[in-house]
């Protein structure tokens, strides 16, 4: 089988942007108390918007001892069907008009591309698991192969 592992990591710009913004914002809050609470809400806001950044960019997918992993959900292979690349207007409609409340779905939405993958299990009402990646093509030559080995 071949391995596929993959970070939906965050943009670059918002590392920059969104701590700096976060923390600008709360020192601006505590500027009445002075200018010590103002420095400390500038550098506590900057940590915790980076970490927070941090922590939903380190999503993963992967095809890992017989499952797909995307983010907290582990789905055995056999209960995956075919699986289908979105392009970033596919991806768009299956994120929104053409979207079943039922489906899982582990989106990004900084990733433009996704694949969309049946699910097979007839005890799981799920129909589909929609997965934001940033290589689709590859994604699904890795579950088809997984599939017919």
């Amino acid at each position: 089988m071949q391995p596929y592992d993959e970070r939906l990591t965050a943009p670059r710009s918002w590392w920059l942007t969104l701590p700096t913004l976060s923390g600008l914002t709360l020192g601006l809050v505590l500027l009445p108390l002075g200018p010590l609470p103002m420095l400390a809400a500038l550098v506590a806001g900057s940590a915790l918007a980076g970490a927070g950044l941090s922590a939903y960019g380190s999503l993963r997918v992967r095809v890992v001892a017989g499952s797909l992993v995307a983010g907290s959900a582990r789905i055995p292979l056999e209960a995956l069907g075919e699986a289908w690349v979105l392009d970033a207007e596919e991806a768009r409609a299956w994120r929104t008009h053409k979207a079943d409340p039922r489906a899982f779905m582990v989106l990004r939405a900084y990733v433009p591309t996704a694949v969309r993958i049946e699910v097979t299990d007839p005890q799981d009402p799920t129909p589909y698991v929609y997965v934001s990646t940033r290589r689709p093509q590859r994604l699904v030559s890795v579950l088809s192969a997984s599939r017919a080995g």
